[in-house]
């Protein structure tokens, strides 16, 4: 009997994920809406440094949260492509180079990958420890230069632009804010696509295995070495875009934008968004626009304000925003959110009271530190704090005391049910699973 082997090809088809297809036109609807509801100039203001900053948290995420590499200078990819950017915006609008305002964001893209791969092979030889310290040293080092070379950093003023360049193209002339955004918009879409494909493929599985094992890694064949050091070149790129974009937004590159105070910051608020997540560092993005823009404004002590939210998020949620997300959808999933719902009230109530007693003191010693000519009056959430008075102080601490006590005990009686909610959908699973 013999056997004839088929020719034709065999086609696999899988079903559309339509709850991803859904999520992601959620997300261009809300970038493409977002303007639209907030009108002002402030608004677009704030929403166009949201979408720089959901670019560089991601490409920070690339090698922190996915590769797990600890960076302490990721601010000299993008503040480098910020540079880049604006000499060749100058150099457009001299009319010594004939390239379209809406590309100019790729020239910092293309610069940052050109330093992620000059220094990053350097950098990438070690891992842990080692890398973190060396990528510090490569931060303080460009950073050191940005004060010796003013020809091209510009010394302490910076280096200043005009992205209003030529004739307006279809009524565009990146003039008002307004269009500035919706040139970011779409950068910030395409460029989260293409980031989020990147975990899809098998540099960004790989890049996830040297994260988690790389003995085992090396032992299948693959350079761990060679891997992290193609994801830094693509964190550097996307980093280098979002440079470009913020000297089209601000039209201004100061040397603060390659210094350490940067780079920490999208450490933070990656963190605090959640680096095992993709949408993790999404959430840090917005996070970090509303600290740094609006928290600054309304309190001179929003760093210590910042400190204490980051210390209680490595407390209780070590995982982000979004692995809060993440365990509660899948209590959702259950049916079982409800039975923690007042848990979540009471948590929330008693955290907001012990920080009403903690903000209230810091409040006035930052009065008496640096507003004592004043007098010791402040106004204090539509209240009137005394300074040097002992009743303000004592009632200070006894919100603060109450508080956090309250806050305790909750807590516990949160973990206890809690737990045996996992406990019932583990066992749930195991039920499902024997059917």
């Amino acid at each position: 009997m013999t056997h004839v082997r088929e020719s034709r090809p065999h086609f696999h088809f899988r079903p559309w994920n339509v709850g991803r297809w859904l999520l992601w036109g959620v997300f261009a609807v809300m970038l493409a809406v977002a303007p639209m509801v907030w009108t002002s100039g402030l608004a677009h203001t704030l929403l166009s440094q949201i979408g720089i900053a959901i670019i560089v948290c991601l490409s920070y995420n690339v090698i922190f949260g996915q590769g797990g590499m600890l960076s302490f200078g990721h601010a000299v990819y993008s503040g480098l492509g910020a540079y880049l950017a604006i000499h060749t915006l100058n150099l457009v609008s001299a009319g010594g180079l004939a390239l379209p305002v809406s590309l100019i964001p790729l020239v910092g893209g293309l610069a940052g990958l050109f330093f992620a791969a000059l220094l990053g092979y350097v950098t990438t030889k070690k891992a842990g420890t080692t890398f973190a310290m060396i990528t510090l040293g490569i931060g303080e080092l460009v950073w050191s230069m940005s004060l010796m070379l003013p020809e091209f950093f510009g010394g302490e003023a910076g280096v200043t632009g005009n992205r209003v360049v030529g004739k307006p193209v279809l009524g565009v002339s990146y003039g008002p804010q307004v269009q500035v955004y919706y040139l970011i918009a779409v950068y910030c879409f395409v460029s989260t696509a293409a980031m989020f494909a990147l975990t899809r493929t098998p540099l960004g599985r790989i890049l996830n295995a040297v994260r988690d094992n790389p003995e085992r890694v090396e032992f299948i064949g693959y350079n761990t070495q060679k891997v992290r050091y193609l994801a830094f070149m693509i964190a550097g790129f996307f980093a280098g875009i979002g440079g470009g974009l913020t000297a089209l937004n601000f039209e201004i590159v100061t040397a603060d934008v390659v210094g350490a105070a940067r780079s920490g910051a999208y450490l933070l608020f990656v963190f605090l968004g959640g680096a095992t997540f993709f949408f993790g560092p999404i959430l840090g993005g917005v996070l970090m626009v509303v600290a740094l823009v609006l928290l600054s404004e309304w309190t001179k002590a929003w760093l210590l304000y910042l400190g204490l939210i980051f210390l209680f998020m490595v407390m209780y949620a070590p995982g982000g925003i979004a692995s809060l997300l993440m365990m509660n959808l899948r209590v959702s999933a259950f049916g079982k959110l409800g039975r923690v719902a007042a848990s979540y009230l009471a948590l929330a109530g008693t955290a907001l009271t012990a920080l009403l007693g903690v903000a209230a003191m810091i409040e006035m010693v930052y009065h008496r530190q640096l507003n004592a000519a004043l007098g010791p009056e402040l106004s204090f959430l539509g209240a009137t704090l005394h300074s040097d008075r002992f009743e303000s102080w004592f009632g200070a601490v006894f919100v603060l005391v109450v508080g956090a006590g309250l806050f305790e005990l909750t807590r516990r009686h949160f973990r206890r049910e809690w737990d045996t909610i996992q406990q019932e959908i583990e066992q749930e699973i195991k039920r499902r699973e024997a059917l």
